[in-house]
């Protein structure tokens, strides 16, 4: 019965992409970072309408879909409200930012899309070169 239990579990990570077996070195959100983050457009202010929500849906799914990027950058917070989209929160390069800019202008348009990104590269061990 346990080895029963032990191999639905390992179905279900392995069926997830392996979503458990993240870098020890990368945290998996930036939950500490949007603490800090406390004007502008939030998530929880994003317009309830069909339109707002779709656009938010397709960048995200863009932005998901390019595995080149970081945990961070899929963390991205996309906020839309009347077709205009507010982007917020660390990444770890200038590249990734541009990837994730280019994607949402791509999807909402050129003009709708304000980068309030930052750039916040990884910490590196003392000792290491």
């Amino acid at each position: 019965m346990k080895n029963k239990w032990i191999i639905t579990v390992l179905a279900g990570v392995l069926a997830c992409g392996g979503a458990l077996s993240a870098s020890p070195y990368q945290a998996p959100d930036n939950t500490k970072s949007n603490k800090t983050e406390s004007k502008g457009a939030t998530a929880d202010q994003g317009k309830n309408n069909t339109t707002d929500r779709a656009l938010m849906q397709k960048i995200r799914q863009a932005v998901m879909a390019d595995k080149s990027l970081s945990t961070y950058a899929h963390n991205v917070k996309i906020i839309a409200q009347s077709g205009k989209v507010t982007l917020k929160g660390p990444v770890r390069s200038e590249a990734e930012k541009q990837a994730i800019e280019q994607k949402a202008t791509e999807i909402a348009g050129a003009g709708n899309v304000t980068d309030e990104i930052t750039i916040k590269p990884e910490k590196t061990k003392k000792g290491t070169n």
